[in-house]
């Protein structure tokens, strides 16, 4: 059964896609975060998990931005931003 989780960031570089947070699906918060290290934090190292959401209902998160711009969070992988797919 997958999980859906969103994380904040802090010590984001300046106009970077992940101010607003990422949006990740996993098993469960070790595969999210295993996920995150192969991507997001493989990018930007400095980047720390400030917070995090689980099973977040995605109708809460940013209608303007966010939800036009999200892949499908009910698959496995980062679905917020856009281009970190796993490879």
């Amino acid at each position: 059964m997958l999980q859906r989780f969103w994380f904040k960031f802090r010590n984001v570089p300046p106009f970077s896609n992940l101010w607003l947070g990422c949006g990740v699906t996993g098993y469960d918060y070790a595969d999210a975060l295993q996920m995150l290290a192969r991507t997001v934090f493989a990018e930007h190292p400095q980047v720390e998990v400030d917070a995090v959401i689980e099973d977040v209902d995605i109708r809460t998160l940013d209608a303007g931005h966010v939800l036009p711009n999200m892949g499908v969070p009910a698959a496995r992988g980062i679905w917020f931003p856009l281009g970190y797919q796993l490879q």
